[in-house]
């Protein structure tokens, strides 16, 4: 019996647009979301010249816009967001590769950069399951917020691999699918036996 399972990068691939940057533009608004990227320029910048990490230069950006945001009220701003927004920016043709996918019976695995937040509820829609980064917590007074970094290490590039060895046994699959759009995806385009770059273009 054949085993398959199918690793789809988020951001680009499956979106026609990097979700991060949509998320906060919806939950901010447009002025402080320009406001937020203009005074961080200089981090990003950074990030651009590979001075600071990517890692780095994203937390920079989450502590800017979320730093002590109360968990709860971000969790639901983030389900609106997959609700509202979410479906805009979905590519058809990667939806219908999805489509097909779960109807030869793989298994299908959303692996984000991203944070999983605005992700998941989608992904459940369909039948995937999700590997993404992860948003670091804390309490304060009786109430979970953000910290504005990230838990771990941001699922991009080789994080991506590690995470997904983590979590599946490549070698007990006989087809292992990979799609992804860009060079943070290449360590996980390697891993597929059949990969897509920028498919859905």
């Amino acid at each position: 019996m054949n085993k398959r399972i199918a690793f789809f990068d988020f951001d680009g691939t499956i979106t026609t647009k990097d979700t991060l940057l949509e998320f906060i533009r919806y939950d901010r608004g447009r002025p402080l979301f320009f406001l937020g990227f203009l005074l961080s320029s200089p981090w990003i910048v950074a990030f651009k010249l590979k001075v600071i990490s990517n890692q780095q230069g994203k937390e920079r950006v989450l502590s800017f816009f979320f730093k002590n945001r109360p968990l709860d009220d971000f969790q639901a701003s983030c389900d609106r967001f997959a609700t509202e927004k979410l479906p805009g920016l979905l590519r058809p043709k990667a939806l219908e590769e999805l489509e097909k996918l779960k109807e030869l019976g793989s298994e299908v695995v959303i692996v984000s950069a991203s944070p999983s937040n605005w992700i998941s509820k989608w992904a459940e829609s369909i039948g995937a399951a999700v590997i993404a980064t992860r948003l670091s917590t804390t309490t304060k007074k009786g109430q979970t917020v953000l910290t504005g970094s990230i838990e771990g290490a941001n699922c991009h590039g080789q994080e991506k691999v590690r995470r997904i060895r983590q979590q599946h046994e490549l070698e007990d699959y006989n087809e292992i699918y990979a799609y992804g759009d860009s060079s943070g995806d290449r360590p996980m385009l390697a891993l597929g036996k059949i990969s897509f770059y920028k498919p859905f273009r």
